[in-house]
């Protein structure tokens, strides 16, 4: 996501969408899924496969929340159906906040907790809870199993273990110095959450209160009893084959673009495993043994997934561009590729392509935006 301004415009209502609220954009409604945790099992992957196909533009993109989005929906109530029928739309009241980020191997390999029951439990907790259901669509949460690889993407709220039965308490994408018990954890972010609601106002976000971080410790009786951690950005998720060290694999699939078209994805819930969706939009298939993993890899690297963590494809991200987006300047996707292939991209490393001045999509961390002007593009690179 790009930055955003210390005291932005929120006069108008929040519209970031979902599966029920969904956005016009130029080519049509634009419907996004929200998946806690980024848990996805096989029968709903094949659903969303089946209804990009059949009602939408025959895609699936993934987003730097782990979610899941579609282009081009054409019937957007039969669309909430079936996601409704496969389990993807417990809350038609709650479905916009359902916003979970989790370590993506949690319980799997590394970490000093599995927070995957954290997950369930949260999302069970805002979907409980009425008021809940007011907080803006951009609210984050973040459930870190101690790696440090989400508690340092910009969450609201969040827990990062900090041992077996302690987590700090992250507010604002900042670890607040505050410690509960992990059985707390859970119930914590929930009040801290309804604290936020009724302090925000006409904001949208955590940071752009100001004291807001120290308004909800107020509102818990917490305060600082611990050094604060530094939470920076991980960087990029894991690419390629990952060994659970008691015989289980999980192969970690980079995406062009973070795009499954739709046969790829029936080809991924047909192997009939539990998925991951992770924020740096790949895809963990995970709980293989090792034959399956081989056979994975000999049939879909050639569909497009990237077990490579060399593939220039990794270093390089885009917004929607034309014709997706009424204000691009360029077809900017359809330039990047073309840069990929003939080898003229226009800087090394880690780059964004954005078809205007708003660059949209923006990926955290150290990268340089090659921007649309209508003649051309220019490079705005990372300050130094």
């Amino acid at each position: 996501m790009s930055a955003e301004p210390t005291t932005p415009d929120r006069s108008r209502p929040d519209a970031c969408p979902g599966a029920l609220q969904v956005h016009q954009a130029a080519d049509g409604a634009l419907a996004r899924v929200r998946l806690p945790g980024g848990f996805l099992e096989p029968a709903q992957l094949q659903a969303l496969a089946e209804a990009a196909r059949e009602l939408a533009a025959g895609e699936l993109e993934l987003t730097s929340r782990g979610n899941v989005q579609l282009r081009a929906v054409r019937d957007p109530d039969l669309f909430a159906e079936r996601l409704t029928d496969v389990g993807l739309l417990p809350s038609t009241t709650h479905e916009r906040v359902r916003n979970i980020l989790a370590s993506p191997l949690s319980g799997r390999i590394g970490g000093l907790v599995d927070v995957r029951g954290w997950v369930r439990e949260l999302d069970h907790g805002l979907c409980a809870d009425p008021s809940l259901a007011q907080l803006p669509g951009r609210v984050m949460f973040s459930l870190d199993d101690g790696r440090g690889d989400v508690s340092g993407l910009s969450a609201d709220l969040g827990l990062h273990a900090v041992g077996a039965d302690e987590v700090a308490l992250v507010l604002a994408g900042r670890d607040s110095g505050a410690r509960v018990a992990a059985s707390d954890g859970v119930p914590v972010l929930l009040e801290a959450a309804r604290h936020l609601l009724s302090i925000r106002g006409d904001r949208w976000r955590l940071h752009e209160i100001d004291g807001g971080a120290e308004q909800i410790l107020a509102g818990l009786g917490l305060g600082a009893t611990a050094s604060p951690l530094d939470l920076a950005d991980g960087g990029a998720g894991p690419i390629g084959w990952l060994d659970h060290g008691d015989g289980g694999i999980t192969l970690a699939a980079g995406l062009a673009l973070g795009t499954i078209p739709a046969r790829t994805a029936e080809f991924l819930a047909a192997v009939d495993k539990p998925l991951v969706v992770t924020p740096w939009r790949s895809v963990l298939l995970c709980d293989l043994d090792e034959w399956t993993a081989e056979q994975v890899v000999r049939v879909l690297a050639p569909m497009g997934l990237i077990f490579d963590a060399g593939s220039p494809w990794l270093q390089v991200s885009a917004c929607t561009g034309s014709p997706g987006c009424a204000k691009s300047l360029a077809d900017v996707r359809g330039d990047l590729a073309a840069a990929l292939e003939s080898g003229d991209l226009r800087v090394e490393g880690r780059q964004h392509w954005v078809g205007c001045d708003r660059k949209c999509g923006r990926p955290r961390g150290e990268v340089a935006d090659v921007v649309a002007t209508g003649d051309g593009y220019r490079v705005d690179r990372p300050p130094r």
